[in-house]
């Protein structure tokens, strides 16, 4: 996406790029730190008080309770935690189901765990999913479908009956 937006001379909206500077108390407080000597790695699963914080908001925001020694890893960005995931299910030969237009950082993921990208495209004007074809895409080596709502970089939300239905198409798959 990021390559065809370039290619086109257009606005990319499959990834936030800042068109702001970083506030100036950030930046002070950033250089702070690093002038005390905090410019270590920090640990694998990210700092402890951190995952303390996010799983306290996520039980805030979503009533969902997380253990953050367990259930809680801060990555340097969406496109590591992609890839880590991506990398925790997928084995040679197994499929990834995408939607087309896709955030471009989904098929070198699958790519790199020698698995097969499947793509589908969204029906256009209003993005929706063509249900046929993805019920004829599913197959036995089907390991992942990679689904988010709002869509990126669409914008367009799953009803109710979209995830009714995903839920009725997936329930007696491993995916």
């Amino acid at each position: 996406m990021s390559q065809l937006a370039a290619e086109q001379q257009a606005i990319n909206l499959s990834q936030g790029f800042p068109d702001f500077d970083v506030p100036a108390a950030l930046a002070d407080m950033l250089s702070s730190y690093v002038h005390q000597g905090h410019n270590q790695y920090p640990p694998m699963m990210g700092v402890t008080y951190l995952r303390e914080q996010i799983a306290l908001k996520t039980q805030s925001l979503y009533g969902a309770v997380a253990d953050p020694d367990l259930e809680i890893t801060v990555t340097s960005g969406a496109t590591e935690a992609l890839l880590v995931a991506i990398q925790a299910v997928v084995h040679p030969q197994d499929e990834v189901i995408v939607f087309d237009p896709a955030y471009d950082s989904y098929e070198p993921a699958v790519v790199l765990c020698q698995g097969v990208t499947r793509h589908i495209p969204l029906l256009g004007p209003e993005f929706s999913i063509d249900w046929q074809r993805l019920k004829d895409t599913i197959n036995a080596r089907t390991r992942l479908l990679i689904i988010n709502s709002p869509h990126n970089p669409t914008g367009a939300v799953l009803s109710a009956a979209d995830l009714a239905q995903l839920a009725t198409l997936l329930r007696d798959t491993d995916i």
